[in-house]
């Protein structure tokens, strides 16, 4: 069973985003074109990513065989053979919480006021990350810790689902959201004294769904990493795209995607940075 939830996320927050009574002026500014097509493309970018998830094969019989936890990374090694469903269970946790943050926000009378343009800005966000996992995960064939476990069931252990590893999608979610709520608290309130809290509070959570993870089978520390450094990019890069005043950067429509059978010919978005 495929548990991405980044779709749903992105379909809640259209109907929330509409919603937004302007006081204090944004430190961004958005554009319905530019802003639309960005979702857009990355919406069908998901789309075809779980496509792609679906339609993994099986890992072979002959393969699981030879499976050794010896051909496994250093650095990963020690997580081979992990297990725990009470892990798995609990990285949900901090993970729904996570997406909590951005709206918490809201309470903040700067950021209240802005609460569309918030919204289209972290649908942008997890969508970004979305399309980038859901290709990774799909393209890229790596068997998560609990294969190697030989106490599982033969069936478990060759399931589609455990042969995407590479990278965590849930840590990547969990950090797009904390970094884009403190990059967001970050920006509306600059001199407020909590942003040091904030910002620690942006990174412990995703830190700790990483942590289950690993302890769940799910992935190894590389594929966390990965995860983490990829949803902590977007949360932080997303908004300041969108900041006043940052001449040097130019997003514009730009190109489609193709792989193999896949033609998905849409409308993109290009950023230059000009030094």
């Amino acid at each position: 069973m495929i548990k991405s939830p980044y779709l749903l996320i992105v379909c809640c927050l259209f109907t929330f985003s509409g919603f937004s009574q302007e006081k204090m002026e944004s430190p961004y500014e958005t554009n319905f074109v530019k802003d639309g097509i960005w979702i857009t493309s990355a919406v069908g970018l998901n789309v075809l990513g779980f496509k792609l998830i679906q339609e993994k094969n099986e890992l072979t019989l002959n393969k699981l065989n030879n499976l050794s936890k010896d051909e496994v990374w250093g650095v990963d090694r020690w997580a081979a053979g992990y297990y725990s469903e009470k892990a798995n269970a609990d990285s949900y946790i901090p993970f729904y919480a996570s997406f909590v943050m951005p709206f918490a926000l809201l309470i903040n009378k700067n950021e209240r006021g802005h609460a569309g343009q918030i919204s289209v800005l972290f649908v942008e966000t997890i969508a970004t990350t979305g399309a980038i996992f859901t290709i990774t995960a799909g393209l890229v064939e790596k068997s998560r810790p609990l294969v190697y476990n030989e106490s599982l069931e033969t069936e478990e252990r060759i399931e589609n689902d455990e042969q995407r590893s590479f990278f965590a999608g849930h840590t990547a979610a969990t950090a797009a959201a904390t970094f884009f709520a403190a990059k967001i608290f970050n920006d509306f309130n600059p001199d407020s004294t909590l942003k040091p809290y904030i910002w620690g509070v942006a990174a412990a959570i995703p830190a700790s769904v990483g942590y289950m993870r690993i302890k769940a089978g799910k992935h190894f520390l590389t594929d966390n990493l990965i995860g983490y450094g990829v949803g902590a990019a977007a949360g932080v890069l997303i908004p300041e795209l969108h900041k006043k005043g940052n001449k040097n950067i130019q997003i514009y429509p730009s190109t489609s995607f193709n792989k193999g059978e896949y033609n998905f010919i849409s409308q993109g978005l290009g950023v230059s940075y000009q030094f």
